[in-house]
């Protein structure tokens, strides 16, 4: 299959790489959990009711394997899982504030569309 030039521009742009890293529906909304604290994955899951713990632990994963976050395995019964931020994923917050700024501005400016 021959590439055409918009093709190799698509896997050169550092948009898509960003979208590859954060492609999961709850990448972003669990990397802001983890903004303000390391959480353990009951409490992740309760923040996040509409996920189901399959699709939770598949997005940790996702994250922790782009080294977004890092999850800490502590050896005891019952077991004790900790995510938090790595230093990767503090560099992305920026990235984060102005995706939050842009909703809120959006939300604002756009009643209709966000809740027809």
């Amino acid at each position: 299959m021959q590439q055409t030039e918009e093709t190799e521009l698509f896997v050169e742009c550092p948009v898509a790489s960003v979208q590859k890293v954060v492609r999961g529906k709850w990448s972003m909304v669990i990397l802001s959990f983890l903004r303000h604290k390391t959480l353990r994955f009951g409490a992740l899951s309760r923040k996040m009711p509409m996920v189901t713990q399959a699709n939770l632990t598949k997005e940790l994963r996702l994250l922790e394997s782009y080294g977004l976050i890092h999850r800490e395995v502590y050896p005891q019964v019952p077991p004790k899982v900790e995510y938090s931020l790595t230093e990767m994923g503090y560099k992305f917050m920026p990235v984060l504030d102005a995706l939050e700024t842009f909703a809120s501005t959006y939300e604002s400016e756009n009643e209709k569309v966000v809740n027809p």
